[in-house]
């Protein structure tokens, strides 16, 4: 068994789109459009294209309350990781990525959050 598809809920899936490929450098995989909404996932060029994030839109009203929850309490929804956190925060940081914390140390990883436009944040890990 493995995870092939995690994902992340979104208000709006266009936005969604361009944050995760213009703004994190994800790449597009599946559009496919269901009814008012689109099964939409990404895939990150640093890891394979079989493991996919679904760019989820909130249309059940508990995934909305419970979204919304997470932010105002300032819990990450989910987590990336990165090789090298200087680096890759300078980089997102020059593509207009808003971070809520700066890079720190918390045990054997460097942790810094980030706001991905789309009601979610999200935890950027390095292992030390």
């Amino acid at each position: 068994m493995r995870i092939n598809i995690t994902s992340v809920p979104v208000d709006d899936q266009a936005k969604a789109l361009d944050f995760y490929t213009e703004k994190l450098g994800f790449v597009k995989k599946e559009d496919v459009a269901m009814g008012e909404h689109r099964w939409l996932t990404v895939f990150s060029p640093e890891g394979t294209p079989d493991v996919e994030l679904l760019l989820e839109p909130l249309g059940f009203p508990p995934a909305i309350t419970f979204q919304k929850e997470l932010y105002e309490a300032g819990v990450p929804y989910t987590s990336f990781e990165t090789k090298d956190m200087a680096s890759e925060v300078e980089k997102l940081k020059a593509n207009g990525v808003e971070f809520r914390s700066e890079p720190q140390e918390m045990g054997n990883v460097i942790v810094a959050m980030f706001n991905d436009t789309c009601g979610n944040i999200i935890c950027l890990t390095q292992k030390l």
